[in-house]
C-alpha cells in the first residue's frame, strides 16, 4: 500500500503526514466536544431506498475496510471517492452516491470511515467522530486507491467532517487526484503540504457557520494562494450542513442546488 511503500524510502515526510492528519482531526475532536455543534445537527431524516450500488470490501493494513459501490454504466477509469459526514455512511451518503454516478456517468465509492457504525442520534454522531482514528482512516484511503487501481482518474468529495477528508484524501492520491471537493470541511493549514496537490479544489462554505467559519475560509485562501494552488470558493448565507437534505433544521434547498450544479460543473470540467 502507498503509505507503507512510501514509508521505507521516505520516513521524515511520512510521519509528516500522519502529523498533519492528527492535527486536522484534532479541529474535529474539538468541534465535536462543542455542544452548539453537536445540537446544530438535525437527526438524519433520509430512508433507505432501492439503490442498485452496493457494499465492497477492500483490504488495508491487514483489516477489510469497506464501501459502497456505484457502478458506471458504461467501463470508465474515472471515478469519485465520498467521503462521509460525521454520521458515517448512512443512507443520505448513499443517496450522494447514486446520484454522482446518474449525472456524471463515472463509478463512484463511498469511504466507510467509521468501519460499519453509523450514529442515529448526536451523541453517537460526536463520540464517532471524536473517537476516529488518523493513522486508521488514511489506512482505508490508501485502500480505496489501491482497490481502484493505478489507472484510475480520481475526483474526491465529501461534507462536514468528510469535507477535510475530501482534501486530505487529495493530498494522498497526489497525481492520481483531478479535482476536490470540498462542503464546509476543516482546510488543511500546513502551507507546504498544501503545496503538493495536484488537483484544483472547490470550497463550498457557509457564511453563518460558526466553525468553519469565514475567518477560517479566509486563512485557506490564503494559504493555498502562498502555496501556488488553484482553489475556487463559494460561500453562501446559510449554516453549515446547510448542502444536507436530511438535516431539516438547516437545510437551505436553493443554496444546496446551486452548489451540487457548481460542484458537478467542477468535476466536469475537470475529471470528465
Amino acid at each position: 500500500m502507498r503509505k507503507f511503500a512510501l514509508a521505507l524510502s521516505l520516513m521524515i515526510p511520512v510521519l509528516s503526514v500522519a502529523q498533519t492528519c492528527h492535527d486536522a482531526n484534532a479541529s474535529f475532536v474539538a468541534m465535536a466536544e462543542d455542544e452548539s455543534f453537536v445540537n446544530a445537527h438535525e437527526l438524519p431524516a433520509v430512508n433507505d431506498e432501492d439503490y442498485r450500488g452496493g457494499i465492497i470490501f477492500f483490504d488495508t493494513d491487514g483489516e477489510r475496510a469497506r464501501g459502497y459501490k456505484v457502478d458506471a454504466r458504461e467501463e470508465t477509469d474515472k471515478w469519485i471517492l465520498i467521503f462521509h459526514e460525521w454520521w458515517g455512511m448512512n443512507p443520505n451518503i448513499i443517496r450522494e452516491t447514486q446520484d454522482l454516478c446518474e449525472h456524471l456517468g463515472v463509478n463512484v465509492l463511498a469511504i466507510d470511515l467509521y468501519d460499519g457504525q453509523i450514529a442515529t442520534t448526536r451523541e453517537e454522531a460526536s463520540a464517532l467522530m471524536q473517537g476516529a482514528n488518523p493513522e486508521r482512516i488514511q489506512a482505508i484511503i490508501d485502500g480505496a486507491f489501491d482497490y481502484i487501481g493505478e489507472s484510475a482518474r480520481v475526483g474526491t468529495i465529501g461534507w462536514c467532517f468528510g469535507g477535510g477528508w475530501s482534501l486530505q484524501a487529495a493530498l494522498i492520491g497526489s497525481n492520481q487526484v483531478d479535482a476536490c471537493v470540498m462542503y464546509y470541511g476543516m482546510p488543511e493549514s500546513d502551507v507546504e503540504r498544501l503545496s503538493t496537490l495536484n488537483a484544483p479544489v472547490l470550497g463550498i462554505f457557509a457564511n453563518q457557520d460558526q466553525w468553519i467559519n469565514p475567518d477560517v475560509v479566509a486563512d485557506f485562501e490564503s494559504n493555498m494562494d502562498s502555496a501556488g494552488e488553484e482553489l475556487t470558493v463559494y460561500s453562501y448565507d446559510a449554516q453549515h450542513a446547510f448542502a444536507n437534505p436530511s438535516n431539516e433544521g438547516v437545510y437551505n434547498e436553493e443554496a444546496a442546488r446551486d452548489a451540487r450544479e457548481k460542484a458537478y460543473d467542477f468535476f466536469r470540467e475537470n475529471l470528465l
